[in-house]
């Protein structure tokens, strides 16, 4: 194991003298990629579960290689490599508070309506810069976890000038237990917390180490991921870690994920692993103590599932202390706790069903999300102890022409399925909607064969915005823009070469 690691020093060392930049190439099939071998190129690391090499390429010979990259029928895309960011807000350490956030979710509630306060078996795996295992507030539920970063077992949170403690605060946000005498309490204060460490001290983190730590929580059948960072980059480049997500949700994972804190509308701009859209997604905004949109939370209604509180939040930090930060990074583990408490009542709750759970039963406010509302764990909790009717998804953005398919929780089947605008598309009683090439938006309704009735909220039929993260939904990997036209002269075919 010493001379592996120190084969992979000196390959970094290399790749910091000689090389230029890292790219994510995907193979089709394990030691087939012939042109992996190719001078000019150094393979840094290999993922066998998404078949992804990490790999550095000599700057002199980049047009050359990339060239060869995507002619060879082994590789399935070649990506940039980029760095993943906690999204915390700026730290204000004047704004100290109690727990508003708790009251106005109404924690107390939902934990008297349930009969308990979660359960350890629900495991939520929180990716990011570590956790302090070993805090006063913490430690009860605290499971072994791991260290991508530094590649070891121990994933405690490092501090510094940029990381104040992130991931134990998002750590006491959604498990703390509440059994220190001056601390804090969780959502979820009955959980087990594996930390999973990918993030530095500097709060920035490798795709492939992001990539490593989902399929890790993966392996040890966490229910729950807790994702409070991410990147602006176009759709295209973030494939790896889409494909990722996705296999969280193959294996029944919810991911939590911050929308970030840019102010920016998620819809035109791409953030991810926030904007992945996939089943098991549940994207969130923050918003204060007066269900007011922080100027920086990022929002959208296509891409943002609903808004959580996240400014001003008191919470744990390393070496049992406690303080506020805010960000989307403080939101997502509020919601990652009230899912583990819902969970914990229901194990078999579903992403697309929690998200419409939350969704139906939170509070309207004025921040632009999917459903315009902020989490109320007592409603979402009293309507899932009462097996109330609903149906999911409950919000969504359907494609002009597209499909989507609609599921009746808690209902009698058969099911009467009915939309109040038939100019946008139309359902049938199996629950599958088609759009029409007009946008617009429309209400879906079901009757139960017990007469029951409910309804979506708004379900919008329109194109994409066009998002971008930093221009346009394919952007050219090279980053000699001379480069690129000589790359797409050669390959007109690859996405990039339209923009």
């Amino acid at each position: 194991m010493f001379f592996r690691s120190l084969f992979l020093v000196c390959c970094l060392l290399m790749s910091a003298t000689s090389f230029g930049a890292d790219y994510i190439v995907k193979s089709k099939q394990a030691g087939k990629v012939k042109s992996l071998n190719m001078a000019g190129l150094t393979v840094l690391d290999f993922h066998e579960v998404g078949q992804i090499y990490k790999v550095a390429i000599d700057e002199k010979v980049e047009l050359e290689v990339l060239t060869r990259l995507h002619q060879d029928s082994n590789i399935e895309y070649v990506v940039k490599n980029f760095q993943l960011h906690a999204l915390r807000a700026p730290f204000n350490p004047t704004k100290l508070k109690e727990q508003w956030a708790n009251a106005k979710v109404r924690a107390e509630e939902a934990w008297q309506i349930a009969g308990n306060r979660g359960s350890r078996d629900v495991m939520i795996a929180v990716i990011d810069t570590g956790v302090d295992y070993n805090h006063e507030s913490l430690k009860s539920n605290a499971v072994p976890g791991y260290d991508f970063r530094d590649n070891d077992n121990d994933p405690m949170d490092e501090t510094s000038s940029k990381n104040p403690g992130h991931g134990t605060h998002c750590s006491g946000s959604l498990g703390a237990t509440g059994e220190a005498g001056d601390g804090v309490i969780g959502l979820s204060p009955e959980v087990s917390i594996m930390p999973i460490r990918f993030l530095g001290a500097d709060g920035s983190g490798d795709l492939m180490a992001g990539i490593k730590s989902i399929d890790y929580a993966i392996e040890k059948k966490a229910q729950i991921i807790s994702a409070s960072w991410g990147a602006s980059v176009p759709r295209s480049q973030a494939t790896p870690l889409i494909e990722a997500v996705q296999r969280a949700d193959d294996a029944g994972i919810i991911f939590v994920a911050a929308a970030a804190n840019d102010g920016r509308n998620n819809d035109t701009r791409d953030v991810f692993p926030a904007n992945s859209k996939t089943p098991n997604m549940i994207a969130v905004a923050a918003s204060g103590p007066q269900d007011e949109k922080p100027s920086w939370s990022n929002y959208g209604t296509a891409m943002v599932d609903l808004a959580s509180p996240g400014l001003n939040i008191m919470s744990t930090l390393p070496q049992n202390k406690y303080g506020n930060l805010s960000g989307t990074s403080m939101a997502t583990p509020l919601v990652a706790g009230l899912v583990a408490l819902l969970k914990a009542q229901n194990p078999e709750l579903t992403g697309r069903q929690i998200r419409s759970l939350l969704q139906t039963t939170g509070a309207k406010v004025s921040i632009e999300t999917a459903c315009n509302c902020r989490v109320d764990a007592a409603s979402a909790m009293k309507a899932l102890k009462e097996e109330k009717m609903f149906i999911a998804p409950a919000a969504a953005t359907v494609l002009p022409s597209g499909t989507l398919n609609f599921e009746v929780v808690n209902g009698k089947a058969p099911f009467s399925f009915s939309t109040s605008n038939t100019a946008v598309g139309a359902i049938n009683d199996s629950g599958l909607f088609t759009a029409t090439a007009t946008e617009g938006e429309t209400v879906i309704s079901v009757k139960d064969v017990d007469g029951q009735t409910v309804q979506s909220l708004a379900i919008h039929v329109k194109a994409p915005g066009g998002g971008g993260g930093g221009g346009g939904g394919g952007e050219c990997p090279v980053q000699d823009p001379a480069l690129c036209e000589a790359l797409c002269q050669i390959m007109p075919d690859l996405p990039f070469c339209n923009n």
